[in-house]
């Protein structure tokens, strides 16, 4: 006991200790991730972790070219290495051979006539130890015929087909107003977007186990399980019902996270060999198998009047799609539906191609289709501003959207819009202090603390980007989800197959059932195929068609649980309320707990959640292709040393359209997630593959930007104007910002230099201003 303690009995008093703080609770509350502390700790299962009695490793065998002639291939020699149990090429695959993750299946387990990219798989082995997998992989004899890749996908028009298919992936020809229309000022561009890994964290991994019934078991760190089984089962030639995909360990994806040319050998050799087999890609093999953004090569001409307003757009977009389709086709509608930005241009006419090249394959990567056409009709507009000698945001706030006006395919904006509101927010925002109001040792350089930049050569600028993406898949993608809640013994449980990829998904449905149902102990289910579908977990699906699938059977299981109260009573459910685990009546004559109203209880329901459909884009570009749609606006602050052309971001003020906020602190995550990944976008990510072979796959050689690479961002404003088609009003978060920042600093970067930057990233000699 302390002399404190003593002399306070003694004096007949006692200390009250500090009331806990309130536990986060319900919709609004910023309730950390369940899995937070596993992963902060390092106890995380992550897929990579995974075992099982009996286990074979795995490796697979992936081709040197990008474009060659397979001539023969001899796995003799690894067949008869001691400890191989297994070896599959494409001779072994029982069912279907294509698959893919868009709306053609266009690309094989593994190649059989011809390589169409570098790093394709040819072969995969099992064996006893991983590295007798490997070897064994390396002893696979594949003869060749090496042939010219195509690299440029201008050349793809002309070039002999490199698929069945043909070269073309699609066309969208956009028709909108007058061709006529002119404007007194014309700027044009020419503009190229580099191409951009997904870099998921943590290894791509998994583990095959069979079945009795002659199926097999897929433990995935999967984005899209019903997915991944459809497509296994096609290409095993099983059933649906034969193939079972469990979620297992998902460190986080910006993407498509697995490639499935690792996932579907997995299977084969498992159902080939009867053992369970596992597969750890290398990060070598991941830049090889997985897809990436799409490089875009945009050539635009905006006409204006004197006043900078927008009279007519016309583009051509470019999107090259590597070997396979993938989601080209998803990427080419949203990059030609949203070439001219969230602003009112009534006359729009766009040529939007997405062609195969020898090129690695593209696929969905967060904002894609959007962000590259952000960089470029925002570049546009600084031109404008240019010439007409106005303020960039003026310029733009003359010509942004707004809720009621109509994009150039003919679809009205009925969400809510406020894209002015956002970028006078960002405008009106104290610019950070300029370098010459601190010591100049304590200067932060343009080339990091001890760069070779000299402080006289440094030029300060000021840029703005706005972005715009769709929600949820477009052109009459049916997107539904469904999810089931019980409640249990005061225990609440949530059932629905969308996953967690470090959304937050599990984190909302926690917060839905606690506000819906007053029950502080929630618990997420573990995610498989035996679960109804609920979609691929991309575009904000899961927060909007998940979300309110969970709300809806929460709900469901409210009306359950207070209709026995509501009879007794005499009266309606709709008047009674449920909250701080109470529940009460609008007049006080009941009130109980919902401990006690649920003792001896077991409650369940389960509920589907199916937006409003969409149409395709016309032959014109016309239609309602899209649900819904969020806004961001971004004001960059950029330090540029004009002698050696490195550029420093020193600030990203950022203003967004957000429906409603869920969980403060999720979503202040999100964006700046979000913000961040569009720098590495702006100035350092750029996949380089010369001839069509991908230069240092590795993040030695892929320079991905670091927390020491982040800059201030400032979230100055957010926008809770509710979307009514939404569940709880709110819009999807991360990929705006993504879309919106790369334009903002690299329009902050020609402010500064007063040079054109007409590529992403930013590469020195563009930054770099002569005779000065």
């Amino acid at each position: 006991m302390s002399n404190d303690t003593a002399t306070a009995e003694a004096e007949g008093t006692t200390e009250t200790a500090p009331a806990p703080e309130p536990i986060p609770h319900g919709i609004g509350a910023s309730l950390p991730p369940a899995d937070a502390r596993a992963k902060t700790e390092g106890t995380f299962p992550y897929a990579a972790d995974l075992w099982a009695e009996g286990l074979l490793w795995a490796a697979v065998l992936r081709s040197p070219h990008a474009h060659a002639r397979i001539v023969s291939i001899d796995t003799t020699h690894a067949r008869g290495m001691p400890g191989v149990r297994a070896v599959v090429t494409h001779e072994d695959v029982p069912g279907a051979p294509l698959h893919g993750r868009g709306s053609r299946a266009d690309r094989p387990v593994f190649a059989a006539e011809v390589v169409r990219h570098h790093g394709e798989p040819i072969a995969a082995v099992a064996a006893d130890h991983p590295d007798t997998a490997r070897m064994a992989a390396a002893a696979v004899i594949v003869e060749y015929e090496v042939l010219d890749p195509v690299t440029d996908p201008e050349q793809a028009f002309e070039a002999e087909p490199l698929h069945p298919d043909g070269n073309l992936i699609r066309h969208i020809p956009l028709r909108h107003g007058d061709p006529e229309a002119a404007g007194e000022v014309v700027v044009e561009g020419l503009y190229r977007i580099g191409r951009q890994d997904p870099a998921p964290i943590g290894a791509e991994a998994g583990l095959a186990v069979p079945r009795p019934d002659g199926g097999v078991e897929l433990y995935l760190a999967s984005t899209d399980p019903h997915g991944d089984r459809d497509t296994a089962a096609a290409c095993y030639g099983l059933s649906p019902e034969q193939v079972k995909v469990v979620v297992t360990g998902v460190p986080g994806a910006t993407a498509d996270r697995e490639d499935q040319g690792f996932q579907l050998p997995l299977g084969l050799l498992a159902l080939k060999t009867g053992c369970p087999v596992k597969l750890t890609a290398t990060r070598e093999e991941s830049f090889l198998g997985h897809v990436h953004r799409h490089p875009t090569l945009l050539r635009y001409r905006h006409h204006a009047d004197a006043e900078g307003r927008v009279v007519k757009v016309e583009a051509q977009i470019l999107l090259d799609a590597g070997a396979y389709a993938d989601t080209s086709s998803d990427a080419l509608a949203a990059a030609v539906a949203f070439a001219c930005g969230p602003y009112v241009v009534p006359n729009a006419f766009i040529e939007g191609w997405a062609v195969r090249t020898n090129n690695p394959p593209s696929g969905h990567v967060r904002g894609e289709g959007a962000m590259q056409v952000c960089a470029a009709y925002e570049a546009q507009m600084d031109k404008i501003a240019k010439k007409l000698g106005l303020d960039p945001a003026e310029v733009r706030l003359r010509n942004v959207l707004a809720t009621g006006d109509v994009l150039p395919t003919g679809q009205t904006v009925t969400c809510p819009a406020p894209v002015a509101e956002l970028l006078q927010a960002v405008r009106d925002f104290p610019l950070p202090a300029l370098p010459k109001d601190t010591p100049e040792d304590e200067w932060l350089l343009p080339g990091g603390p001890e760069g070779a930049g000299e402080p006289g050569a440094v030029r300060r600028g000021v840029g703005y980007g706005i972005g715009m993406v769709h929600m949820l898949g477009a052109e009459g993608a049916d997107e539904v989800s469904t999810a089931t809640v019980k409640v249990q013994d005061g225990v609440a449980t949530v059932l629905c197959a969308a996953v967690e990829t470090g959304q937050g998904f599990t984190t909302l449905a926690r917060q839905i059932v606690q506000e819906t149902l007053g029950v502080d102990e929630v618990r997420v289910a573990p995610v498989d195929t035996d679960q109804p579908p609920a979609g691929a977990g991309c575009r904000g699906r899961h927060t909007w068609v998940s979300g309110g699938a969970v709300e809806r059977a929460a709900k469901m299981v409210r009306t359950q649980l207070l209709q026995p109260l509501a009879h007794q009573f005499g009266m309606s459910t709709e008047l009674l309320q449920i909250a701080d685990g109470k529940i009460t009546s609008y007049d006080g004559v009941l009130s109980t707990t919902v401990a006690e109203t649920l003792e001896g209880k077991e409650l369940w329901a389960t509920a589907q959640c199916r937006p409003h459909p969409t149409e395709p884009l016309d032959e014109t570009g016309q239609g309602d292709a899209f649900v819904g749609m969020a806004f961001c606006a971004i004001r960059a602050v950029v330090d540029v040393d004009i002698e050696i052309g490195s550029v420093r971001v020193v600030e990203l003020a950022v203003a967004q359209d957000v429906g409603r906020v869920l969980n403060p602190a999720q979503l202040s995550a999100r964006i700046e997630a979000g913000v961040t990944q569009g720098v590495g976008i702006a100035l350092t990510e750029n996949l380089r593959t010369p001839r069509g072979l991908i230069r240092h796959p590795d993040l030695t050689g892929y320079a991905l930007p670091t927390a020491l690479d982040a800059p201030d961002i400032r979230i100055v404003k957010l926008v809770e104007e509710r979307d009514v088609v939404a569940p709880f009003g709110a819009k999807a978060v991360s990929a705006v910002p993504v879309v919106a920042s790369p334009a903002a600093v690299a329009s902050a970067v020609r402010a500064a230099t007063g040079r054109p930057v007409n590529r992403l990233p930013i590469r020195p000699q563009a930054a770099v201003v002569t005779g000065n």
